[in-house]
């Protein structure tokens, strides 16, 4: 069989299709993700085994695949022509070869574009600080911050880094210079490549994910000495992606951290991607914005509180999730049922809507 022709055809069907993910299982047809839905591909044929394994392999370097061999499971990133780029992942389920591919479009959405509230703008003009772009698989976190950088890039001469695992959106020299970092092919690993940034001359850095405490702790010391940070984590909401930075260190090394996250937290922004009426998706958000009073329930270890701050700093710019949620009902971008599927407090959710 041509499975490049077939790879490409499936592509081609994510594409025209609006689809955001391909899904190859073998027993199962092809299946693609639109507007947050599962959608088999009927008029394709189930997969093999076999039919896996020649896709995947068309799609892997010689070296990536003895990695997935080896390793049962490898992250990669795949062009498809000059129409596309896939963030993939290939593993192994009951012994069979399997695959997930996420669609990263060529060109870079601009933050109105994605209808992302305007003040998220002012991150980007920050020449210091650490800022967090937080939610589950999936929510549109990388998008978001590649918008961010972009409007760096077009509007400030800047040196920027950026270590990512595995390489997603492709920036193009702008008025800032770009130098983006993937691991295993630019760099051993996201220790060694954030331990030479600091001769690098840099003045902005994008951390695609934070995964360990040494990573944590060296993007927090970047934006101590001067950096402008970037980066994600797989967490809910403010408070808790404040708690798992912490939590993530020895108990005798949290007090450190603590004080550190307070002094160069400049924001924590958590988006969730909502079925919209009208079809598609869009983001219902939360915005934490580091002031004073949340420096201090950082340093005393008053987290839980933060919620509350939220609540009730919607002056200051902060966003809380329930009243996002509640504006797009208002707006009628999504239902009354959306909303509360999304909220996590709906009984607050009831006042507001």
């Amino acid at each position: 069989m041509d499975y490049k022709k077939r790879l490409d055809t499936l592509i081609g069907a994510v594409i025209s299709q609006g689809g955001s993910d391909l899904h190859l299982v073998s027993g199962n047809n092809p299946v693609i993700r639109v507007s947050g839905n599962l959608v088999p591909l009927l008029s394709e044929e189930k997969l093999s085994p076999q039919d896996v394994e020649g896709l995947v392999s068309e799609m892997l370097t010689a070296e990536v695949k003895k990695r997935l061999l080896e390793k049962r499971e490898v992250d990669f990133s795949f062009a498809f022509a000059d129409q596309a780029r896939f963030r993939g992942h290939a593993y192994f389920e009951r012994g069979n070869m399997c695959s997930a591919l996420r669609l990263i479009p060529r060109q870079i959405k601009t933050l109105e574009e994605l209808k992302i509230p305007s003040i998220i703008n002012n991150f980007t003009d920050k020449t210091q600080g650490f800022f967090l772009v937080v939610g589950p698989v999936g929510q549109g976190k990388t998008t978001t911050l590649a918008a961010m950088i972009e409007r760096i890039n077009t509007t400030r001469t800047e040196h920027i880094v950026t270590i990512e695992d595995p390489i997603e959106y492709l920036f193009e020299d702008k008025k800032s210079i770009i130098n983006q970092r993937e691991v295993r092919t630019d760099t051993l690993d996201f220790p060694t490549a954030l331990a030479s940034v600091f001769r690098e001359d840099i003045d902005v850095l994008m951390i695609g994910e934070m995964r360990t405490p040494e990573t944590i702790a060296t993007a927090v010391t970047a934006a101590e000495t001067g950096h402008l940070v970037f980066s994600t984590l797989h967490t809910n909401n403010a408070a808790q992606t404040i708690d798992r930075i912490i939590d993530s260190f020895p108990a005798a090394g949290q007090d450190q951290i603590r004080v550190q996250l307070a002094g160069s937290l400049i924001g924590i922004f958590s988006q969730r991607l909502v079925p919209r009426v009208s079809g598609g998706l869009i983001p219902a958000c939360e915005l934490l914005i580091n002031n004073n009073a949340v420096q201090n329930l950082i340093r005393e270890r008053r987290t839980h509180e933060i919620n509350t701050v939220i609540e009730t700093s919607g002056e200051e710019g902060m966003i809380d999730m329930n009243r996002s949620l509640a504006e797009l009902v208002r707006a009628g971008e999504i239902t009354i049922e959306t909303a509360y599927s999304r909220s996590w407090n709906p009984q607050t959710l009831d006042r507001l809507v």
